[in-house]
């Protein structure tokens, strides 16, 4: 059985079992966190009103890392400007738990 949820702005197909880095989450490690699923599939795939009994319970295996720095270059030929910048995202680590109602 898979589900689709949402969760940062983003849509992720989960499964149980499954660890996932999502955006950044306002809880601490360790914590149970539930998410509504947009969809549910298996033998069939449940959309719409009949979803709103299903839950996807999660674990969170690691509250605010931080991935690898990428490096931001912008550049203007011929005028001498240019400007270079460092960026690494915070996510949260989770573990998909169960998929049911």
């Amino acid at each position: 059985m898979y589900a689709v949820i949402e969760t940062g702005g983003k849509q992720y197909k989960v499964e149980e079992g499954q660890i996932l880095r999502v955006e950044k989450l306002d809880k601490e490690k360790g914590d149970e966190i539930t998410f509504a699923p947009i969809m549910v599939g298996g033998e069939e795939a449940i959309v719409g009103k009949e979803v709103e009994n299903y839950k996807v319970k999660a674990s969170i295996l690691r509250a605010d890392e931080k991935k690898k720095k990428i490096i931001v270059f912008f550049y203007r030929n011929k005028t001498n400007e240019h400007k270079r910048k460092g960026h690494r995202q915070h996510y949260s680590e989770i573990k998909i738990l169960s998929i049911g109602r």
